[in-house]
């Protein structure tokens, strides 16, 4: 039995960001007026609604967890993304900086076209990842399949 596919509202989904908000074209190319930093991380949007769609998108694989994040956006491998999380029915989001760790293009037989986002190494990668698997409870010993693997 298949999980809920993450492509309705009700089950999970990615929102792209307002238009000003991002400009796609600069993603991953450095910034000349800044040379020391470098480009602002992305903005994207995802909120996860049932239990079978956060099963889904996570990825417990990933070295401090990650989520698979259904879009049409653009990006390359390595790029920074800063993700705002809904999470179930919790009022309060969950803001996390991660980076472009898996890419399923469009097309793909069987997948869904989106990123996977591994959770930066901090604090509120940690809590990010830890409040997905206490949501997920025993479920993350299931062999059900995911947007991944």
């Amino acid at each position: 039995m298949s999980a809920a596919p993450a492509s309705t509202k009700a089950a999970g989904s990615a929102t792209e960001p307002d238009a000003g908000t991002l400009n796609p074209s600069t993603i991953g190319v450095p910034a000349i007026a800044a040379p020391k930093a470098g480009p602002r991380p992305g903005v994207v949007q995802l909120a996860i609604r049932e239990k079978a769609a956060l099963y889904a998108a996570y990825m417990p694989f990933i070295d401090g967890g990650g989520l698979f994040v259904p879009t049409t956006r653009s990006a390359h491998l390595g790029d920074e993304l800063y993700l705002i999380l809904s999470l179930m029915d919790e009022p309060n989001k969950v803001p996390v900086t991660g980076k472009v760790v898996w890419i399923t293009p469009a097309g793909t037989p069987g997948r869904q076209q989106g990123l996977g986002i591994r959770f930066a190494k901090d604090e509120a990668g940690e809590q990010a990842r830890n409040r997905i698997e206490t949501l997920l409870g025993g479920a993350l010993k299931a062999n059900r399949q995911t947007h991944t693997l």
